[in-house]
């Protein structure tokens, strides 16, 4: 009855079988390896966001351009207060607020470094929002990549009112400030005035996010499709094998039974 097994047409699929299967596990091991690689980053980024926290700070140009190995550092810089900005939109301990955005207009260099000097409830508005020390000032705070869309309210949206930012970037800053920016920022350790200090986050695309999850997905459909392989397999031949005994028994259509005979 399993002859037909040997035929041309079902060594083909055998063939099939053999690559597909092998083929998947491949395709599901190494998702799963991209899913703990993933892993491992966030763990090691988190734990150098902690130990930075207490490390002594260095002055800001030694640690441009901003890496992941970088980001988080405590930096100092030195300079004069410029324009100040609004962050709407900005959860912090489960709370609605936004961030207070203050260039640093940094001694000697002829550019701005944006410095959140911390943290207020509520919707955002000028008049909540202490105004910056005036006169030289030394800043320190964990230094930060710019900002990109997709996380803690990041938008790169328009439509905000005057004085309001969506987005801590350099590339969202340019036609709003009359200096260069740094591709960069701070925030501060101790936040000026009420205001709460933003506690720095681990670098983007080491933590647990949207594509870390895809890849451990993807590890499930890959297995899946392995054994889905094995059960459509084992599905094909036993309903050859019920067609032939069928054929054999007289009970199906003749171009069956024909089938069963040249078998």
């Amino acid at each position: 009855m399993y002859r037909f097994l040997l035929t041309p047409r079902w060594l083909g699929i055998h063939l099939f079988v053999l690559l597909a299967i092998p083929f998947c596990l491949y395709m599901g091991s190494w998702q799963l390896g991209r899913f703990e690689g993933r892993m491992d980053n966030h763990r090691t980024a988190t734990e150098r966001t902690e130990t930075n926290r207490t490390a002594a700070a260095r002055p800001l140009a030694s640690l441009l351009p901003v890496s992941t190995d970088t980001s988080g550092e405590r930096a100092t810089a030195t300079g004069r207060y410029g324009k100040q900005l609004l962050v709407p939109n900005r959860d912090l301990d489960g709370r609605d607020g936004f961030y207070v955005v203050t260039l640093l207009e940094v001694d000697g260099t002829g550019k701005a470094l944006p410095v959140v000097r911390g943290w207020l409830p509520g919707t955002a508005s000028a008049a909540k929002a202490p105004a910056p020390p005036t006169g030289e000032v030394t800043v320190t705070g964990a230094l930060q990549a710019s900002e990109s869309q997709g996380s803690n309210g990041v938008t790169a949206a328009g439509g905000l009112p005057t004085g309001q930012l969506g987005m801590i970037s350099a590339a969202s800053l340019v036609n709003l400030v009359p200096y260069d920016v740094y591709d960069a920022w701070v925030t501060l350790d101790k936040a000026d005035g009420s205001m709460t200090a933003v506690p720095a986050t681990a670098p983007q695309g080491s933590g647990l996010d949207l594509k870390a999850f895809q890849n451990l997905g993807y590890t499930g459909e890959w297995f899946v499709f392995a054994g889905f392989v094995v059960f459509m397999w084992f599905r094909l031949v036993r309903r050859e094998a019920e067609t032939i005994r069928d054929a054999e028994l007289g009970l199906g259509a003749p171009e069956e039974q024909g089938a069963a005979q040249a078998s």
